[in-house]
């Protein structure tokens, strides 16, 4: 059968139409495909293989989890560079950031002559205002606190309000100084005017350390400043002694004691090196003086900076007082000043001299005597006796006279400030002269009370000091050494046991009581280099067992901090079963095994010339040694003293 041609011509366009949509269709499929691959390859050579890429007509679309947001832009830049950057569509993620840590929260506190600076970084909560108040209560009204603070809006951490709390009240004690804060722990660099006053600044800080701040100490004693710069000599019968004696170098210091034991002087006395020398001429103005006192066989000479006072024996020949008078000006370096004098006797006896006496008790009671010259004059020495040795403590029965030379008032006052320097003993002052004796617990009592004395009096005046040192006074002398400290140890732990709670490190309750034992030895001693060893016996694996040493050895260096005893000298060391001191087949064994050992580590302490040495002389090096505890000791390698405690499981 014919089909219409109407009917014909329609089926041939309708096929052509079909044909023509699938040709089109094919070819829009190539060309995602191609593109498609294309962006993808060109993604995967540039490493960003986590991108995946989807075509759709003519354009591109990008999806994946980029690492960061630098990544996904690399990803739209490469794509970009195949296909019109107008036709990459961005469907990407970026990883979410983690949440950024907490800075380290610091200060640094510096102080001195100069002024206060304090730089660092502290939580926004802080009360900035109220810090740096504190800082300006520190200092004096001419110092400037210099503020280079930042904060930051994070939590504040634990021990961070504490430590910053401890650092600021030490402050005001600390001059010059350099404090560095972070949470739970301060470190405190400083200098100080002499070696007592470190012994005590050091106690000090340690005692007042909050619990969970670790202090660390870098206190030092440098050479004294000497004010004002003193040398007194008293030459009697032969026989010469220094009151007080400086030098501002060694060979300065040597040149003094060797004129000196020409006329007599001790062996055992020096001179004290120390600052503020009046002249690089010193030692020669001593030694003309030194010579001027053995011309004349007799009497005093004292150096007050630059002023010089000689005082003849009664009875010297006018002629010879003056022949070494002249000389001596003449000898003298320039900016020395001679003061010099002849007492004379009145033989008669019959002037009324005045007098004033006080002394003090070994139980701290001051009595006071003698003549003062008006109600005034009394009122005023009465308070001032009262605020150098309490109010309580005073005792007057002095009497009033018109019969005191003017200034007396000056002149009591000095002598209760010598007086002061003492443990106990008694002044005397007259209007010619003033005479301090007693005992004291400081080495450098005399030229203390010396210094006082030539600063208050004046050149031309003339005392006398007879002052003994006893070393039961002397606190610094009752700090037991390394070796008293590790007898004691020994001692407390004879027949004592630190115990554990069984295959565990905790400490349980039996350990208490001879932890607060080796706390009060260790509060006395001081600094030590303590080694904390933990042992074992051999039961059980051996990685296990040097754990179990180390955290028993931890424990206890924990338990010693916990009861304020300074330990960042102290060093906490497992060794498992490493070193047995007994058998470990028997029990017994075993149980002596188990133990903790305190190990006083051999340390050496050098110093080419001492900065606070009271004699100026070079300190000598100090080694602590003791008996060999193993294999390694007994050959000579180390030299440790050690105690142990039996250490139950």
């Amino acid at each position: 059968m014919r089909l219409p041609l109407t009917l014909t011509v329609a089926a041939t366009f309708g096929l052509a139409g079909i044909m023509s949509l699938a040709a089109a269709s094919l070819t829009a499929t190539v060309i995602e495909d191609s593109t498609q691959n294309s962006v993808q390859a060109a993604l995967d050579k540039e490493g960003l293989d986590w991108a995946e890429t989807y075509a759709e007509g003519l354009n591109v679309f990008l999806s994946g989890t980029a690492p960061t947001e630098a990544e996904r832009f690399m990803a739209m830049s490469t794509a970009g560079s195949i296909v019109d950057a107008a036709r990459v569509i961005d469907n990407m993620n970026v990883a979410a950031i983690a949440a950024l840590a907490a800075p380290d929260f610091s200060v640094e506190i510096l102080r001195n002559e100069a002024g206060l600076s304090v730089i660092g970084l502290i939580p926004q909560t802080s009360d900035r205002d109220d810090l740096l108040k504190r800082l300006k209560r520190s200092v004096t009204p001419n110092e400037k606190v210099a503020d280079f603070l930042e904060t930051a809006a994070y939590d504040v951490p634990v021990g961070w309000n504490a430590a910053l709390r401890f650092s600021l009240d030490a402050l005001e004690d600390l001059p010059r100084s350099k404090i560095s804060v972070s949470a739970q722990n301060v470190q405190i660099t400083a200098m100080v005017d002499s070696a007592e006053e470190k012994q005590a600044l050091e106690r000090s800080l340690r005692d007042g350390t909050p619990k969970g701040v670790d202090l660390v100490l870098a206190i030092s004693a440098p050479r004294p400043v000497i004010t004002p710069f003193t040398l007194r000599a008293i030459l009697n019968e032969g026989n010469l002694r220094f009151d007080a004696c400086s030098a501002d170098t060694t060979e300065a210091r040597d040149k003094i004691v060797s004129a000196a034991q020409s006329m007599g002087l001790s062996d055992r006395q020096s001179c004290r090196i120390g600052l503020g020398v009046p002249s690089p001429n010193w030692s020669d103005a001593s030694i003309v003086s030194l010579t001027a006192l053995s011309e004349l066989g007799g009497g005093s000479v004292t150096l007050t900076d630059a002023d010089i006072s000689l005082v003849a024996p009664v009875g010297t020949d006018p002629a010879l007082f003056d022949r070494v008078v002249a000389q001596t000006e003449k000898d003298l370096p320039d900016l020395f000043a001679l003061h010099a004098a002849l007492p004379t006797v009145d033989e008669n006896g019959e002037v009324e001299q005045a007098e004033f006496i006080a002394t003090l008790s070994p139980e701290g009671l001051m009595q006071m005597r003698g003549k003062l010259g008006s109600a005034l004059s009394q009122t005023t020495i009465d308070s001032y006796a009262q605020a150098r040795f309490g109010s309580e403590n005073v005792y007057d029965a002095v009497r009033l006279s018109d019969q005191v030379p003017t200034g007396w008032p000056s002149r009591v006052m000095a002598g209760l400030d010598a007086l002061s320097a003492l443990h106990h003993g008694s002044v005397t002052v007259t209007p010619d002269f003033v005479e301090i004796s007693g005992k004291t617990g400081a080495q450098n009592a005399g030229a203390s009370i010396s210094q006082v004395l030539a600063n208050r009096l004046g050149g031309g005046q003339q005392f006398a000091i007879d002052v003994a040192y006893v070393e039961s006074l002397d606190p610094l002398a009752s700090i037991p050494t390394p070796e008293e400290c590790i007898a004691r140890l020994q001692n407390v732990q004879a027949e004592t046991k630190i115990s554990f709670e069984p295959g565990s490190g905790t400490l349980d309750a039996n350990a208490a009581p001879i932890l607060d034992a080796v706390a009060v030895i260790l509060e006395d001693c001081g600094e030590l280099p303590l080694e904390i060893q933990g042992h074992t016996d051999s039961q059980g694996r051996e990685s296990m067992n040097l754990a179990l040493s180390q955290n028993r050895a931890q424990s206890v260096l924990a338990a010693l901090r916990d009861r304020r005893i300074l330990t960042g000298t102290f060093k906490a060391t497992g060794f498992g079963e490493a070193t047995p001191i007994a058998s470990n087949e028997t029990e017994a064994g075993r149980e002596a095994n188990r133990r903790i050992e305190f190990v006083l580590i051999q340390t050496t302490v050098e110093t080419a010339e001492t900065t606070g040495n009271e004699e100026g002389e070079p300190q000598e090096s100090l080694e602590t040694n003791g008996d060999p505890v193993n294999e390694e000791a007994e050959t000579g390698e180390t030299a440790e003293q050690e105690t142990e405690a039996n250490v139950e499981n």
